[in-house]
């Protein structure tokens, strides 16, 4: 290539250009191979046998399983992405709802005055406490352990 070597500005772009094409064919090659060991419907057997073109014959093996597969991978990607999203939104919803309300503290206090475990002087510093928005009944357990009365 003369026309490279006497312009090294278009060298500089054409080696840029097989680098972006380098790494994007990794890119594929990865995906490709995810998507194998991600899809359920594959028996173990037809995974190894995808494996095993994908490696022996790169080029062909994943143009052909782009060609033969490639619209189920698109659908697995948004059923995986769904599923990630759901236990997301679930790991927040149980993390922070997942305090007391004040009523169910003033009720773990009262029950835990009438077995005695606490005194009326102790539940009423839990009780305010509960009521200013501090930790009750984790207070108020600390504060008294229970022992022979």
């Amino acid at each position: 290539m003369y026309l490279a070597n006497d312009y090294p500005l278009l060298s500089a772009f054409w080696t840029m250009l097989w680098f972006f094409l380098w790494v994007m064919w990794f890119f594929l090659l990865f995906k490709v191979v995810f998507d194998i060991f991600r899809d359920d419907a594959l028996s173990g057997w037809g995974k190894a046998g995808w494996l095993v073109f994908v490696i022996v014959l790169p080029f062909l093996g994943v143009f052909v399983y782009l060609i033969a597969r490639g619209k189920d991978m698109g659908r697995r990607d948004v059923e995986h992405a769904r599923a990630q999203k759901q236990m997301f939104d679930s790991y927040v919803r149980e993390t922070a709802g997942g305090g007391t309300s004040s009523a169910d503290e003033l009720a773990k206090l009262a029950e835990m005055r009438t077995r005695g475990d606490i005194t009326q002087e102790e539940f009423q510093q839990a009780k305010a406490l509960v009521l200013s928005g501090g930790s009750p009944t984790g207070d108020a357990a600390r504060v008294s352990t229970p022992g022979p009365r």
